[in-house]
């Protein structure tokens, strides 16, 4: 049996690595600082046309929280050529699909279109920049598309508020205490200018990545985007970006959080290192480890041998500044989550004090290869990444060569950032409980 798994190891590490072909690209700026990012793929005739700006939650106001959200709903509103809700049929006529995501750091939109539709995609998106509708009308529309989502996604979600109730705890001064979605109350407060300014700051071709992969001719793509983005004025102003540094935890933060849940929950999140450092991909492997599949740390022991938790997981926060590493367990009915939370801890202090055994490594190694290479297996995942790391490193071949960052991490490593990051004194820990019975609406 042992060698069988040993081939089988072997086996899918050999796998990974004859998937990790070379990405090629090619990549140039605009006069108007716009970086363009081209990967020429003719597997299938599809194109994924990107667009992603360097502004996420961190960069709002502290009393207009939720600003980079909204803007993710308010841009598909139109812009002085789209009329108002056409914006997703131009791109669904046409065979495509479409969709947006906002997090901590930034605002990523993106059409998945046939590929002879590129100059459909990239006019859309030069709009969306330079002409979008920002006005009292759309502003009032998405307001209340957006209170919506809060109510399904957090308020009326069970345990859908633990991101936010942990962060506000787990940092005082620094941005990412505000959740992505933001106070509802400051976009009722904000006035229209409010919206004007932000758009005017953020939205400007030096504050944004054209990433475009797929089924392209890329001297073909290099004119249309001269056309369509070359003339779009260059930001005039400084783009903010937060310098505060958050100070340590200081200690154990406890807390109790009520919610319309039926069963008890456990949260434990630790500080944890910026994406890119080495200490963060040793982090990731470690968070892989506990939680990553069937046989991990965690689930193996909460759910299949103690059967204390109905689910246990744990992910980093991979921020552009230090951010967290939160481990969840939801308890089976009529399990303390006292009890649950000892478990976890002791799952925590074999990591620190054991050392991993080498087959478990080379699992560990084999997940995170066969992860890295399934980010990038889509049209749409390559263009994502190659603007991540445009973005955030400066480095946008990392795309071929960060897997070498994370199989540089050794067995020591982990123990050792296991120890640092995972203490009492920099965590912050939540029982939610169901609400008593009183205060059920």
């Amino acid at each position: 049996m042992r060698l069988i798994l040993s081939l089988l190891f072997l086996g899918c590490a050999l796998f990974s690595q004859a998937q990790m072909n070379s990405i090629k690209f090619e990549e140039y700026d605009l006069d108007n600082g716009l970086h363009v990012i081209l990967h020429e793929d003719h597997t299938t005739p599809i194109v994924a046309v990107s667009i992603m700006y360097h502004v996420g939650s961190k960069n709002e106001e502290p009393d207009k929280t939720g600003f980079a959200h909204f803007f993710e709903h308010l841009l598909f509103e139109g812009s002085e050529n789209i009329e108002r809700g056409e914006y997703d049929s131009y791109v669904e006529k046409a065979g495509g699909t479409l969709n947006a995501n906002t997090t901590y750091d930034r605002t990523f939109y993106f059409e998945i279109l046939p590929s002879n539709q590129l100059e459909l995609g990239l006019w859309l998106e030069s709009e969306r920049l330079l002409h979008a509708k920002v006005e009292d009308k759309g502003i009032e529309t998405q307001r209340e598309v957006v209170k919506e989502e809060r109510r399904q996604r957090v308020d009326n979600q069970p345990y859908g508020s633990i991101l936010e109730e942990t962060m506000k705890r787990a940092f005082k001064v620094h941005p990412y205490k505000s959740s992505v979605i933001g106070s509802m109350a400051h976009l009722d407060a904000a006035v229209e200018s409010d919206y004007k300014n932000f758009y005017k700051n953020f939205y400007v071709p030096n504050n944004a990545v054209l990433s475009i992969a797929g089924d392209i001719d890329p001297a073909e793509a290099r004119v249309w985007i001269e056309k369509y983005f070359g003339g779009i004025p260059r930001g005039s102003g400084e783009i903010y970006r937060p310098s505060v540094v958050e100070p340590p935890l200081g200690g154990e933060v406890r807390d109790t959080v009520y919610d319309n849940i039926q069963l008890p929950a456990v949260i434990q999140a630790y500080r944890s290192p910026a994406q890119g450092t080495d200490d963060a991909y040793a982090m990731e492997m470690l968070s892989t480890l506990l939680s990553a599949g069937a046989s991990s740390r965690l689930n193996k022991r909460l759910v299949d041998e103690e059967q204390s938790s109905l689910f246990v997981g744990n992910f980093m926060l991979n921020l552009e500044d230090p951010g967290v590493s939160l481990a969840f367990s939801i308890c089976n009915n009529g399990v303390d989550p006292n009890e649950v939370e000892k478990s976890m801890d002791a799952v925590i202090k074999e990591v620190q004090t054991e050392m991993i055994g080498d087959r478990e490594f080379q699992k560990l190694r084999n997940q995170i290869e066969n992860d890295f290479v399934s980010s990038n297996s889509r049209v749409a995942g390559i263009a994502e990444s190659l603007a991540n790391y445009h973005m955030y490193y400066g480095d946008t071949n990392l795309i071929n060569t960060e897997i070498d960052k994370y199989l540089a991490v050794t067995k020591e490593d982990i123990m050792r950032v296991a120890n640092k990051y995972f203490n009492k004194d920099n965590r912050v820990v939540l029982y939610y409980l169901p609400k008593p019975q009183e205060q059920k609406p």
